[in-house]
């Protein structure tokens, strides 16, 4: 495996309208099978791929765990070897302006992970191929299935029209990380049910006033939190968007009605006004009782739980008073092919199956946080079975899979823009006093005239 580093350039933003799959469209193998798949490669036939991705652009369990896959992968492939490369710019928000730049440029990179919420615009723009016409339906099928198969809500996040376009990867649904030390010491009951927004709010304000400070951070309010925001929305029985994908619903009176559940934690001194990155230091610091977040911080917190001798507990997304259940809506990302070269294809097919294998997800789960997407690794019998007994806020995390809501991929070359008015709306409304009731249906009104 090598790392090539590249140097950041500015999003091509003037051009991100531009259909990209004209030039992109896969390239007919010479010596292809007769079903149309891309041949496999001779055991001598070298191949060059290169992979981005932006766990690598964080330090610590993220960085450590996927250098660790590719270094087993190319032992186990030693004719395949892989530059691995974080986004350009190197911030998780610009992974796809990063894949189009270097597409524009004719050099894109092989295989790339890139979020849930970017499907359509990876599909119909970026030129994404689909997996089944690399490898064959039978193949694909056969790699979500095996010993311990795919969990059935975890497979299809990356279908497009019948074609598996992306092969889910990493993600993890919203999970309350809590600092029970720091409860206890507030004098709230170990037991103490967390299970809705109104049971935190009293908790958090017994913190609060202990330590004179917002004791929940709320990830969810600023772009790359923007998957959760959906959660929220769907939890108080709303949406985002209609199931043709046509109209935007992120107006409506639930959207409005959880947007102001927590402007009303804001105001009562509880939540806390953070960006991303004290989000996701702020409770391995000490400087919040609770944070809901991915658990793809869970091994960082282990990390720091440890280190600082306090008690971390995690548990499921809490819901809304009266409107039942949470609706817990997926993080994380998937893998995309955007190799023009068939036996830089077929290499690639061979990365994505070892790093969404049994292997890859005993360390991805163990090592990060990450949900196991092939869940019967936990149960008896499995690799990480003894590992997830041992840490009981892994369950909760599983538990809401079964549960489980996709991620809302915004449709046209304006996804970005349809996402960022909504986020934005509910942030002005949180923190800056603004009426929910007019700046979220205010924003609906702006998406729906950027949805082709």
């Amino acid at each position: 495996m090598r790392m090539r580093r590249l140097i950041a350039t500015a999003a091509i933003t003037a051009i991100a309208g531009l259909p990209l799959v004209a030039c992109t469209q896969a390239a007919t193998a010479t010596g292809s099978s007769p079903e149309g798949v891309v041949p496999e490669l001779a055991d001598d036939e070298q191949v060059e791929i290169v992979f981005e991705s932006y766990n690598l652009t964080q330090a610590g369990p993220w960085t450590d765990t996927v250098e660790q896959l590719l270094a087993e992968f190319e032992e186990e492939h030693p004719n395949i070897t892989v530059t691995a490369q974080p986004p350009q710019g190197g911030a998780v928000d610009d992974i796809v302006s990063s894949v189009q730049t270097q597409l524009l440029a004719g050099d894109p990179p092989d295989v790339a992970q890139l979020g849930f919420g970017q499907l359509d615009f990876a599909v119909n723009q970026l030129g994404a191929k689909p997996l089944n016409e690399i490898v064959g339906d039978e193949a694909v099928e056969e790699h979500f299935g095996g010993e311990h198969p795919y969990h059935p809500k975890a497979k299809v996040l990356g279908d497009w029209e019948g074609q598996t376009v992306a092969m889910p990867y990493v993600f993890s649904t919203p999970m309350l990380f809590v600092n029970r030390t720091m409860l206890e010491e507030a004098g709230v009951p170990a037991d103490a049910d967390l299970s809705t927004w109104d049971a935190v709010e009293e908790a958090g304000a017994r913190v609060s006033a202990m330590t004179g400070k917002p004791s929940v951070d709320v990830a969810c309010f600023y772009p790359s939190g923007e998957w959760c925001l959906q959660a929220l929305i769907l939890s108080n029985g709303g949406d985002v968007i209609s199931e043709d994908r046509q109209t935007i619903e992120y107006g409506s009176d639930a959207a409005v009605g959880a947007v102001d559940r927590f402007a009303e934690m804001y105001e009562s001194g509880v939540l806390r006004n953070a960006d991303a990155q004290a989000h996701n230091e702020g409770l391995a610091k000490g400087d919040v009782a609770f944070l809901l977040q991915s658990a793809a911080l869970q091994g960082a917190l282990i990390q720091a739980s440890d280190a600082g001798g306090w008690e971390l507990d995690a548990v499921g997304l809490p819901a809304f008073d009266g409107a039942g259940e949470s609706v817990p809506v997926n993080s994380g990302s998937a893998l995309y092919v955007f190799s023009e070269d068939p036996a830089k294809q077929r290499a690639a097919w061979e990365l994505i199956s070892f790093l969404t294998s049994d292997r890859a997800f005993e360390l991805i789960t163990s090592q990060i946080g990450y949900l196991p997407l092939r869940p019967a690794l936990t149960e008896e019998g499995g690799v990480l079975h003894d590992w997830a007994a041992s840490i009981p806020m892994v369950q909760p995390n599983l538990d809401q899979l079964d549960r489980m809501e996709p991620a809302r991929s915004f449709p046209g070359n304006s996804y970005a823009q349809i996402t960022d008015l909504y986020v934005g709306a509910a942030e002005e409304s949180i923190f800056y006093g603004k009426p929910a009731s007019e700046t979220m249906p205010a924003a609906q009104e702006r998406a729906q005239a950027l949805v082709p």
